[in-house]
């Protein structure tokens, strides 16, 4: 499947209705899930892997890895609405994927890969989401896709010195999704990484 299938197919997984802004559930769009994932899928990071979705929301990043070949996938996300959203989405594509309700910190399991697109930490309530999510990634899998504030690099690498890090920017189409917003539609800068545990 090549990259703009895969867009055009995840564009009609359904958003979480009325999401939470301290939890910061900013639906991933079509298009930028569909960067993230052939990334992976381009690097053998996805084709016959374990893969984990952290903060998985409305299931997009997950359902895209399963339709692209991963042997299995799991979704993680402490919202239940979200894991419901989630499991119709796959029903909807015919696509297998478990999801599990958890607080991310309490996640047991090992992958060959994470992908995520992690709060960033950017409500008073959610201070540093992006690090725990990160470090929890990091004791699942040594390969780790994520979306990140643009400009996160000096930050990855005080905080994971030991792992090498790729990172390309994506433009993210944000839509008028909490009272705070001004604007119906803007863009955004965010970066894509692949993180690699070195040795690992």
């Amino acid at each position: 499947m090549k990259k703009k299938e895969l867009a055009i197919l995840l564009e009609r997984v359904d958003d979480i209705p009325e999401p939470d802004a301290d939890r910061e559930q900013y639906s991933t769009p079509a298009t930028v899930a569909s960067e993230l994932l052939y990334f992976a899928f381009m690097s053998g990071d996805i084709e016959d892997q374990m893969v984990y979705d952290l903060g998985c929301g409305n299931g997009i990043l997950g359902i895209g890895a399963k339709v692209l070949g991963a042997k299995a996938v799991i979704g993680i996300d402490s919202d239940e609405k979200a894991i419901a959203v989630a499991l119709r989405n796959c029903k909807r594509l015919d696509v297998k994927v478990e999801f599990r309700k958890s607080d991310v910190r309490l996640v047991e399991g090992k992958g060959d890969t994470v992908v995520m697109n992690p709060p960033f930490g950017a409500q008073r309530k959610n201070r540093h989401a992006d690090r725990v999510f990160l470090e929890k990634a990091f004791e699942i899998s040594p390969v780790v896709y994520s979306i990140l504030n643009e400009g996160s690099e000096s930050f990855l690498r005080s905080l994971m010195p030991s792992v090498a890090i790729h990172r390309f920017p994506v433009a993210f189409p944000l839509k008028r999704r909490f009272w705070f917003h001004k604007k119906d539609r803007k863009f955004i800068g965010v970066d894509v990484y692949r993180m690699e545990r070195r040795g690992g």
